[in-house]
């Protein structure tokens, strides 16, 4: 651990995939999705501070968010939650948090990893990160980090490398281009060139290597945040970004900084990782009992009935007969009954509702 390591946790999502369970008042990330005692960002936060000091650590995270932030993180100060007054996509944020890191140590390396990851061994997650770590201190490159495939995933966007591209004593590989969620056949086409690995959406940088990419890539946006340099990390702050933050153009770090730079390297993952992005994902992740059930605080008797997402408030008792494959969630005011098979229409299912009886059921 170093004094010069800093992590921005992104935490401002909705997760709506995830309703009823996740609503945008309460998202997904301060939920305990897995029933393991923590709730994702906590998870995250814990992971993060094996090494990255816990003062050194900013939480990225919507307005609306920011009790549930200081709740749930104890060990955070205020000062440590960076606030979007509005919704900008990811470009915007992670540049405001590294002018605000610039300030603070001009020689800072930072990751920038989501809240809500489900990651098996920490410690391997750990040595990637600071292998990045390492070469960002001394090359003015911008790293990610690639997952191996163990499928064809539509789901996922895709990390094209050069298969002889890179420094290879540090494992590093030089990315070729990133690729958009692609279909089946494309899937597998990817899968059997070798070369590709699943985007984890996970970056390694030096501050500095980030904020010129932003200068040359994104000279408008740029400006906009350097404008208040005299002001972050000061009472000054939250005024400017009230009043800048939403002129910011809606862009993600992907499209802004990414797809443009010539210095980008991907390290392949030495962990399991899934973004638990869905109640399918999350059904793959969790231990089965002898119906292939995947059971989270619920007691369930089942009949048959096979390979069903279960999720309910603690010990309450789930009875079940017939049902093959589906999403079984029952949560405060809502009951959801949906086939597996159709998980990514949870949003059309979660307008429905808004619609029929308004925002406090989403």
């Amino acid at each position: 651990m170093k004094n010069n390591y800093y992590a921005v946790l992104m935490a401002g999502g909705v997760g709506s995939r995830f309703w009823p369970v996740s609503t945008s008042s309460y998202p997904k990330q301060f939920h305990d999705m897995l029933g393991t005692g923590d709730t994702l960002i906590q998870k995250t936060f814990k992971r993060l501070t094996t090494f990255v000091p816990t003062e050194n650590i900013l939480i990225l995270t919507n307005e609306r968010y920011n009790d549930l932030v200081l709740e749930q993180l104890p060990k955070v100060r205020q000062e440590q939650v960076v606030l979007e007054p509005a919704m900008r996509n990811t470009a915007p944020c992670i540049l405001y948090a590294a002018l605000k890191i610039q300030k603070m140590d001009p020689d800072a390396v930072m990751i920038v990893a989501p809240s809500d990851h489900w990651i098996e061994n920490e410690e391997a997650f750990a040595k990637d990160v600071t292998a990045c770590f390492e070469k960002c201190e001394t090359e003015e490159i911008l790293c990610t980090l690639g997952i191996k495939p163990s499928f064809p995933n539509t789901g996922f966007g895709y990390i094209e490398y050069e298969k002889d591209g890179g420094p290879k004593r540090s494992g590093l590989k030089k990315v070729h281009q990133f690729r958009e969620k692609p279909d089946y056949g494309t899937a597998k086409e990817f899968l059997a060139q070798g070369n590709f690995l699943w985007n984890a959406g996970i970056f390694m940088w030096g501050v500095n290597t980030i904020v010129n990419a932003f200068k040359k890539y994104q000279p408008e946006q740029y400006a906009l945040f350097e404008s208040g340099i005299s002001s972050y990390n000061t009472s000054k702050e939250s005024t400017f970004i009230q009043e800048h933050y939403p002129l910011a153009e809606n862009i993600s770090i992907d499209y802004a900084i990414l797809e443009n730079s010539k210095s980008i390297y991907v390290l392949p993952a030495t962990f399991d990782w899934n973004d638990l992005g869905t109640w399918g994902s999350l059904y793959d992740k969790l231990d089965k009992d002898e119906s292939n059930h995947a059971i989270v605080n619920a007691k369930v008797i089942s009949e048959d009935a096979f390979g069903n997402m279960i999720r309910s408030p603690k010990d309450k008792i789930v009875v079940i007969d017939g049902l093959k494959d589906y999403i079984i969630v029952d949560n405060d005011d809502v009951l959801l009954i949906y086939p597996k098979s159709k998980e990514q229409d949870i949003k059309k299912v979660l307008n429905r509702v808004k619609d029929a009886f308004g925002d406090s059921y989403t």
